[in-house]
């Protein structure tokens, strides 16, 4: 019988302290998840547009919110690899094989399914884990370069009605190749960018304090930055070509260089700032309530669709809607996921899909 190796207590604390003060991890995610919520509802409830306040808040969130979901994506996988690199490669490829399933599923009900190409974002980072930090930094510019020049060389518009936002020949193979990796809603090139993004920041010492004010800081700069050159850019552009003006823009679509580096800067503002608020007594009571959902957001997302997309369209509710009435619908639903997820979790821990993918994936 081998002998038992002795623990070291003090590195038991070390351990137990990073993992709490990267709570705010959690905090980050469901931050994004509500996002994602209000920016399909609106999509669904045909409120894009509008103005005032409220529209101009709620659209700010359009690209964002799921590009912050896409660098917590990144932060997780990167962490995992520091933890257990030997079973990463082998439990992401699995898990992004099981995401691909039920994005294909969900696409079927909701086209602007984002866990499809989540799937390929994690086979692609799975694979460019044991990359050097230069390296990774490269690629993300790589991707965001890639997609210009696609841009000059492809049709970005193949496929799409954007009257109905319906892209015809999604089902065929040549149509899935070009809206997976080019013109679909969250397309691989850039979008793996944000993964990747995500994986560099794992790298980071984030439970410093010096760090996360650094994110805070630096998303700041990079969302701004990326704001005043679009501003810029868009109006001495258009004259030229108003193509060049829509790929200078801080939209998602298409979702051009300054919109990675905005989305880029949103997603550090967001974990720096989580990061931070999650050691503060308000955010620890925050945490002990929305933690649960923040760490099921797989089984929301899915339910946002099925679930609270199909209540709106049994109250027909779907299309013709204010973006008072398509917040309010969010907001609700958000409220009543998280309750659910504060009671399941008491009761089972992980939430139905992530203890699926728990079983399949490890």
């Amino acid at each position: 019988m081998g002998r038992s190796r002795a623990v070291d207590p003090n590195r038991i604390r070390i351990m137990t302290a990073h993992s709490s003060r990267l709570a705010g991890l959690d905090l980050a995610r469901y931050l994004a998840f509500v996002g994602m919520v209000i920016v399909n509802f609106k999509i669904a409830m045909g409120a894009e547009g509008g103005a005032g306040l409220l529209a101009q808040l709620t659209g700010a969130l359009e690209g964002r919110a799921a590009a912050t979901f896409v660098v917590l994506a990144g932060i997780g996988l990167g962490l995992s690899h520091q933890q257990h690199a030997a079973q990463t490669t082998a439990s992401t490829v699995r898990r992004a094989l099981v995401l691909l399933a039920l994005g294909l599923l969900n696409m079927t009900v909701f086209e602007a399914d984002i866990l499809h190409y989540y799937a390929f974002y994690f086979l692609f980072g799975a694979l460019l884990l044991p990359l050097g930090s230069a390296s990774l930094a490269a690629l993300v510019l790589g991707l965001n370069a890639l997609f210009v020049g696609l841009c000059f060389t492809l049709d970005y518009d193949a496929g799409w009605d954007w009257q109905t936002y319906t892209y015809t020949g999604f089902w065929t193979p040549t149509g899935f190749l070009r809206n997976l990796m080019f013109n679909g809603w969250h397309p691989v090139v850039p979008w793996l960018g944000f993964l990747l993004f995500g994986i560099l920041l794992s790298r980071m010492p984030l439970a410093e304090r010096r760090t996360q004010r650094g994110l805070i800081a630096g998303g700041f700069v990079a969302l701004a930055l990326a704001e005043a050159l679009s501003a810029r850019l868009a109006v001495a552009l258009a004259t030229l070509n108003p193509g060049l003006a829509l790929l200078a823009g801080t939209e998602p679509v298409p979702p051009g260089p300054l919109y990675s580096m905005a989305g880029i800067g949103a997603a550090c503002i967001v974990v720096g700032a989580c990061l931070i608020g999650a050691e503060l007594a308000p955010g620890k009571a925050l945490l002990r309530i929305v933690g649960p959902a923040g760490r099921q957001t797989l089984t929301l997302y899915l339910a946002h669709v099925l679930v609270g997309m199909g209540v709106l369209e049994a109250m027909d509710l779907l299309g013709g809607q204010s973006v008072a009435g398509a917040t309010a619908a969010a907001l609700l639903f958000c409220a009543a996921a998280t309750v659910y997820a504060l009671l399941w979790s008491r009761a089972f821990g992980r939430g139905p899909v992530e203890a699926l993918l728990r079983r399949i994936a490890g």
